[in-house]
């Protein structure tokens, strides 16, 4: 069904699972409001199969987009609260926190400064760039997050073509964090951005790693990533960022 594992390393089996890291800080469970769970019944489903492979925390981060998902606060809570009924419903026992996955749109800097971000964990906000260009005021902005006592976290920066090593070790140099999607080391997303994850981790360029869960096939490719060598690599050789969000 998956024919995008290559088959030599379907082959490991694993031998850890994500509970070092404790917190899963990026995904889509919030039911009704993106391109994620549609339902509070897909919202548990995808929760359970995440608590399985050792995930005891969970910040949902809906998009924010201008011109299509236009959540807010008020939005995202109200998921969460029901989100969290069922869970109580169903007497599952985990923590569920709601921050956002910000679009670097036109309205992005407009949110950072009437101080309409959703943020995770010590001001954490998670945001990405299209993945057709890197908007040219990237740098002006994240020189603003700063100002403004923000820490910056780039979302999956592995799936965008058009940035290498050296352009993302820049971002960092102005203090934004990189996250890499778990499931592109298992091929999910195409070879090129397998390949492109790899060079991150071997260069130790990322600083958050997470699942990006939107439906069961991704869910299914975070179990696999497990028996992937650099998952194991980048788990266990230098620390990720994490478990400052538990």
């Amino acid at each position: 069904m998956f024919n995008w594992f290559n088959k030599s390393e379907k082959k490991k089996e694993a031998t850890f699972d994500y509970s070092s890291i404790v917190v899963d800080m990026h995904s889509h469970v919030l039911p009704g409001i993106d391109d994620g769970a549609q339902t509070p019944a897909e919202s548990i489903e995808l929760i359970r199969r995440m608590m399985s492979l050792g995930i005891k925390k969970i910040i949902a981060t809906p998009h924010v987009m201008a011109d299509y998902y236009r959540n807010t606060a008020q939005t995202i809570n109200a998921a969460l609260a029901t989100l969290k009924a069922e869970l109580e419903n169903q007497k599952i026992d985990i923590v569920v926190e709601a921050a956002a996955e910000h679009y670097f749109d036109e309205t992005f800097e407009t949110r950072i400064n009437e101080g309409k971000l959703m943020t995770m964990g010590d001001n954490y906000v998670l945001f990405e760039f299209s993945f057709i260009s890197k908007p040219p005021n990237a740098v002006q902005v994240m020189q603003r997050l700063k100002e403004l006592g923000y820490k910056a976290i780039l979302a999956h920066p592995e799936r965008y073509p058009y940035m290498n090593n050296d352009q993302l070790r820049n971002l960092r140099d102005w203090g934004v964090s990189l996250q890499l999607n778990t499931i592109s080391l298992t091929g999910y997303y195409g070879k090129d951005v397998k390949k492109r994850a790899e060079q991150m981790i071997d260069e130790q360029l990322v600083d958050f790693i997470s699942s990006d869960m939107h439906h069961p096939r991704h869910a299914e490719a975070l179990k696999e990533a497990l028996r992937m060598p650099y998952l194991e690599k980048i788990m266990f050789d230098y620390p990720l960022k994490n478990v400052l969000l538990k």
